[in-house]
């Protein structure tokens, strides 16, 4: 019988795992499938271009794992019992030997009243695209608030910005936007929010949203017709439903090779993971901890099966890049338990260098079998046997 590998989830994360363990274990011996609830991938690194109006090229995951022995099964999930080893897509149900948890996140309203009902994300592309019907429908004057001064916040505000001069652009943070970049990227950033005259909120404390505005926590409101919600992201609540080791925040806790620490048939990868990096340090949600996250899972995944070494790496971060619109961006660089150095690169090169990053990405995964020589090795046991050397490595 074959090794039935199901990973769940098509994001970055979950759809690198997918195609490099088709280039790692030889497709007689195991069956890989992918579930995702939307046809495509979606680069969600892009969905603040989405909403502002661009469109993006199309990628159906049946096309992209074409030939690659990746089944791809279009599905939302409902549930997953990981002491009987399977998962429920909405009444029917999926076995698996090995799980690949990757469902990734969705917007957090951190129990503000009002954003659920009043408020427009960029978490997902049916949000954004939401999000773009409603900025085609404001007329020239109209007001567009930002909730959130983090990175999702900040390439939003400035794409919307760029591409709706004749919008007034706001952006509202609970502490100072962008305040948790250096000082030199800091005043870059304050220079391109002022280009683009997006007026900026720091210090305000959003407490509800209402259907023209916020209301702050000094009582103050801030008017708006469209307010964007971007102050952070959740996971889902699937994880925290089972019996797996949960943090707090219901994200499932991995040791250094992203296997459960409660369940060693179970790894997860991306958003819904915590895992340390460099320093001991939790990686933070983001693209850039979800590939390596992926490529570590994969490579461990098939070591464990066909008997070899087990990779042993500890992540860490390089930088954080950020686009201004079109023509303008930062790259912070961090050190690499994520602390933010004074190495800055801002301006045009550094949109252009955002804009490799985020091609690059969506490449490795529209192309799964070519990141690397396939090396597609046989599983070295079977059977009772696999089971114990998968639990016991």
């Amino acid at each position: 019988m074959k090794h039935r590998i199901v990973v769940l989830g098509a994001g970055y994360a979950g759809a690198n795992t997918a195609g490099r363990l088709a280039r790692r274990l030889h497709r007689d011996d195991i069956e890989i499938t992918l579930v995702n609830g939307d046809s495509e991938f979606v680069e969600r690194v892009r969905m603040h271009q989405l909403a502002s109006g661009q469109d993006l090229r199309p990628r159906p995951l049946r096309d992209l794992y074409a030939g690659t022995g990746v089944q791809v099964r279009t599905a939302r999930v409902t549930a997953v019992d990981v002491e009987g080893k399977t998962v429920d897509l909405g009444g029917e149900t999926l076995a698996y030997d090995t799980l690949v948890y990757a469902l990734g996140s969705a917007v957090a309203d951190h129990g503000v009243p009002g954003v659920a009902e009043h408020a427009y994300n960029v978490a997902g592309k049916q949000a954004a695209l939401r999000l773009r019907a409603r900025l085609s429908e404001v007329t020239p004057g109209g007001t567009v608030l930002i909730v959130g001064g983090g990175l999702t916040g900040i390439e939003a505000a400035t794409e919307i910005a760029e591409a709706r001069p004749d919008l007034e652009v706001a952006i509202a943070a609970r502490g100072r936007v962008g305040g948790w970049l250096s000082d030199k990227a800091q005043r870059h950033l304050r220079g391109a929010l002022d280009r683009l005259g997006i007026t900026v909120h720091d210090h305000a404390d959003i407490t509800r949203v209402e259907a023209n505005g916020v209301v702050t926590g000094a009582g103050g409101k801030i008017r708006a017709q469209v307010t964007v919600w971007t102050a952070g992201f959740t996971v889902h609540p699937i994880a925290a439903a089972t019996t797996l080791e949960v943090s707090d925040s219901g994200r499932i806790v991995v040791d250094a090779s992203m296997r459960s620490v409660s369940h060693p048939d179970v790894y997860a990868v991306g958003d819904a993971a915590l895992a340390e990096g460099a320093g001991g340090k939790p990686l933070r949600m983001s693209c850039a901890s979800a590939n390596p996250m992926a490529w570590l899972a994969a490579d461990v995944i098939a070591a464990r099966l066909t008997g070899h070494k087990v990779p042993e790496t500890t992540i860490a971060l390089q930088g954080v890049a950020i686009s201004l619109g079109r023509r303008d961006g930062i790259i912070q660089r961090m050190t690499p338990d994520d602390q933010v150095t004074s190495t800055v690169i801002t301006g045009r090169t550094a949109a252009r260098i955002k804009e490799m990053v985020c091609a690059s990405a969506a490449w490795s995964v529209s192309h799964p079998t070519m990141m690397m020589p396939s090396r597609r090795r046989h599983l070295a046991v079977t059977g009772a046997v696999e089971t114990r050397l998968l639990t016991q490595s």
